[in-house]
């Protein structure tokens, strides 16, 4: 898959839903986590983070929004029950993103928001677990940026291998055809 991802988290009390979504991420391969005006205590969300995702994973805590960096030309994806967001199922991902999950009272606050480039909800009726919503965000960008055989008509497995990439002839035979050409 190309490009990259980071998640994090907007003022979450709860160490042990940042220790599970940190554990997610570092399963999902993110390239980065981070929280911003978390209280995030790591020994406790250890406790679900059994993978250590700090020791693997660059792990950034941010003070503030004033303070609040992302790599050059990373997308910054706010997840929120908005009545304007885009639609999990139906957003394009940014191949290079940060996604940014709200409080588990509050979600995420207006100045957050308003960094976002984009908004995103996940279609339920009430609002999901932070470690759940974040897993789903992120499966979500396996299956759409991924390279995956495609799903079968019937129920099951696919039948088919997912195809090669194709990135055209060889360099070597485009030469010989224009050589050909020029001969004739």
């Amino acid at each position: 898959m190309k490009g990259y991802f980071g998640i994090g988290v907007e003022g979450v009390s709860k160490a042990m839903n940042v220790g599970t979504l940190f554990r997610t991420a570092h399963a999902f391969g993110a390239a980065f986590v981070f929280t911003v005006r978390a209280q995030y205590n790591r020994r406790e969300g250890g406790l679900s983070d059994t993978s250590d995702t700090p020791r693997s994973v660059p792990t950034y805590h941010f003070a503030d929004l004033a303070t609040f960096r992302l790599p050059l030309g990373c997308r910054l994806v706010g997840v929120e029950l908005a009545e304007d967001a885009i639609e999990l199922p139906s957003f394009r991902h940014p191949r290079q993103a940060a996604y940014i999950l709200g409080a588990e009272r509050e979600g995420l606050s207006a100045d957050v928001q308003a960094c976002c480039d984009y908004i995103v909800k996940i279609p339920t009726r009430f609002s999901v677990n932070l470690g759940i919503a974040g897993a789903l965000v992120m499966y979500d960008r396996l299956l759409t940026l991924g390279r995956h055989a495609p799903r079968p008509v019937a129920e099951g497995a696919p039948t088919e291998p997912a195809p090669l990439p194709m990135f055209g002839e060889p360099i070597y035979k485009r030469k010989a055809r224009l050589r050909a050409r020029q001969g004739e």
